[in-house]
């Protein structure tokens, strides 16, 4: 087997230069009561701490902190109690690892500043600068790695938001206007997510999935996918999101293969072996 061609990248945390020579594995440490698929289980500092233990143990090369859930139907909690959440969780797990790449789920300006202030290092936004119209400024201030994600709407409505006369030429033009803005605005380090679950359909999930390559084809920057026990996997299968590993494992490989650079995964090992398969592998 071939050993497939992949393009290195870096980034910029804490002050040091990180590359990477493969895709990328983000592991979830969801810290809500009410997450899709692991609501309630890592919000006590133990469980916390323990499951950023396995993450890494499982081989997550960065760990992406949420504590409120952007389910669909979901109600985002506060901007003061969000932050109030991350900060805690991202002082705890950088005292007990202190050269892990930790990144911040956030949509608001006040927890995403909090969060970098206690240490964590990547700025994930769910909301792309939308929801919060000084996120941008901050990012630039602080010049820390930014995730810009698509998506329309907020957690709750944004299921009633999903007509596109074409998702891909709907994400190129959104990508480009913010891709643009953000350089202006001086920020370096930009990587891009088109927002699987977030106010799109099964159908155009999976569109969008055969269609990746049309995007990453398009963008130099690096794209992150979140497919990992997403309802467009489930659903179609009625499965329940706990039983839809093999199916994340076979959708996460279509993307790798049409350019995903980065797998937004809850597990890491079966994310890292497969992008061992497809890229490290030669005979």
């Amino acid at each position: 087997m071939k050993k497939r061609d992949f393009s290195p990248f870096t980034i910029t945390v804490q002050g040091r230069l990180v590359q990477f020579d493969r895709p990328v594995v983000m592991g979830i440490l969801n810290i809500t009561d009410d997450s899709f698929y692991d609501g309630g289980r890592h919000n006590h500092p133990d469980t916390m701490l323990q499951h950023a233990r396995w993450l890494i143990s499982e081989g997550a090369d960065i760990i992406d902190i949420g504590a409120s859930s952007s389910r669909p139907g979901a109600t985002l909690i506060p901007p003061d109690e969000e932050a109030r959440r991350l900060t805690e969780a991202v002082k705890l797990i950088r005292t007990e690892f202190p050269s892990a790449i930790l990144s911040i789920d956030t949509c608001y300006t006040l927890p995403a500043r909090a969060a970098i202030e206690a240490g964590a290092d990547i700025v994930n936004d769910i909301g792309g600068g939308r929801l919060d119209k000084e996120m941008y400024h901050t990012i630039s201030d602080m010049q820390v790695p930014y995730i810009l994600m698509h998506s329309r709407g907020i957690p709750s409505n944004m299921q009633q938001q999903t007509g596109y006369e074409d998702i891909v030429d709907e994400l190129t033009k959104f990508f480009s206007a913010r891709r643009d803005e953000l350089y202006t605005l001086g920020i370096k380090d930009l990587w891009l997510d088109p927002g699987f679950g977030f106010a799109k359909t099964v159908a155009q999930n999976h569109e969008l999935l055969m269609r990746l390559d049309e995007l990453t084809s398009l963008f130099d920057e690096p794209m992150l996918i979140g497919l990992s026990r997403k309802s467009m996997i489930y659903k179609p299968l009625n499965i329940t999101p706990e039983e839809a590993l093999s199916g994340t494992i076979a959708l996460d490989t279509l993307a790798l293969e049409r350019g995903a650079r980065i797998l937004r995964v809850h597990d890491p090992r079966p994310a890292l072996e497969t992008i061992k398969l497809l890229y490290t592998i030669e005979s």
